[in-house]
This record gives C-alpha cells, sequence and structure tokens, in this order.
C-alpha cells in the first residue's frame, strides 16, 4: 500500500470517531493535513513493503526539518520517486540523480537522495535474501506494551529498540538512519504509539468517549 493522505477533518467527516480540527491533539491541530497525519497514520500499524520504504525515506529527508514540510511534500516525494516502489528506485542512476536534484518540490539533499537509492537497493538485497522490511522493523518492537506518555514532553527521541534498529539496518546496507530517524520511523509505521494519554486520538484508540476536547494539548510532534 501507497497510501494518501487522509481528507481534512470537518463537520462532513462521515467516520463517527472524527474529531474537530481543533481538538487538542498532540500535534497538528488547526492544520487539516497535518491533523489528518495525526489521527488517521502516526502511530497506526503498517506492514506493507512499499509503505514502509516510503515511511523510512520520507523520515530520512525530515533530518533537520520540520514534519510538516515533508508531509505537504508528500505527493511530489511520491511522483519523484516512482510511488517509492523499491525495484524502480533501485533502477536509479547518475541521470535520476541530477533530476532530483533539480526538483524544487522535493528536498533537494544529495545525500538523502542519494541515501534513499541505496535503501531501495538494500530493501531488494533484503527480499533476495528472503526477508523483509517489515520483518526487520517490526522484530525491534518493544517486548512490553509501554505505558502512554504523560505529555508531548515524555516522547523520547530514541530507545534501545531504535539504537537496535539503526544498527542493524546499518549491516543490511541502509544508510541515513540513525537511532532517531530509525525511531521516528518506528512512530511513523505504529511499532510504537506515543500519542500521550491526555491526546484525544490517545483516548479513541481505547475505547473511551472523547469529550470537553480542546486546544490544550502539545509537544509531540513527530522527530526525525
Amino acid at each position: 500500500m501507497t497510501d494518501t493522505p487522509a481528507p481534512a477533518h470537518g463537520a462532513s467527516d462521515p467516520r463517527p470517531d472524527a474529531l474537530p480540527l481543533v481538538a487538542g491533539r498532540c500535534f497538528g491541530d488547526g492544520d487539516p493535513l497535518y491533523a489528518a497525519y495525526h489521527d488517521d497514520e502516526w502511530g497506526v500499524a503498517v506492514h506493507d513493503e512499499h509503505a514502509l520504504f516510503e515511511r523510512l525515506a520520507l523520515e530520512a529527508f525530515q533530518s533537520g526539518l520540520a514534519w510538516i514540510t515533508i508531509l505537504r511534500k508528500r505527493p511530489a516525494f511520491r511522483s519523484a520517486f516512482a510511488g517509492f516502489d523499491p525495484k524502480a528506485v533501485a533502477r536509479f542512476g547518475d541521470e535520476d540523480v541530477a533530476r532530483l536534484l533539480g526538483d524544487a518540490a522535493i528536498v533537494r539533499n544529495r545525500a538523502k537522495i542519494e541515501a534513499t537509492i541505496a535503501n531501495a537497493r538494500a530493501t531488494l538485497a533484503l527480499h533476495a535474501a528472503g526477508r523483509t522490511l517489515d520483518e526487520v522493523l517490526w522484530s525491534h518492537a518493544p517486548a512490553v506494551p509501554r505505558t502512554r506518555p504523560a505529555t508531548g514532553a515524555d516522547v523520547p527521541g530514541s530507545t534501545p529498540e531504535s539504537r537496535a534498529l539503526a544498527k542493524e539496518l546499518r549491516g543490511l546496507g541502509f544508510r541515513f538512519v540513525g537511532p532517531t530517524t530509525a525511531y521516528a520511523a518506528m512512530q511513523a509505521c505504529g511499532v510504537v504509539d506515543d500519542h500521550p494519554a491526555t491526546c484525544p486520538v490517545a483516548v479513541l484508540r481505547s475505547g473511551a468517549p472523547v469529550t470537553g476536547v480542546q486546544a490544550t494539548a502539545g509537544g509531540g510532534a513527530p522527530q526525525g
């Protein structure tokens, strides 16, 4: 699955659990694109190989930038990188690198572009060895379910699991996957769910009704 951003939330949203645009989220309140990502993607389990490769790539591109910048450029990234199909990206050569460096709609960083191509090739090598990104990523899920962070300030930037994941990925030939980027990918793919306990999405996922939502929470925006 190469997913597309969910529609903006609002009064016309048909889902019974849809939150208003301003709801006291840990991040994303007030911006329809960011709110949809917060509600529908961050912390939600992902197992499809294309989607996992995309998230690893975008988390690497985010390094040093705000996630909303990457989110707004995601359609352009998908177009530029052949829908994040690892087989297609692995075939990219010098002409493609030059094309991408000239594409103002994406982040024009040579190291990140070349790392994405190298990571596509590493993904194919992983598949040729009979393994998957899904297996690698999820093998580093915390062994014991964690207590939700109380606030955004309690969300870690990296963990022992993300350090182990980064080490394994580097050993498999992946680049631009340090412990912080690895942890951001774990959050983006639902390996961990770091919505603080007071975030309305955390409340919804617990099965409890959300009452009295207001724009007071903050601090849990994705880090890369």
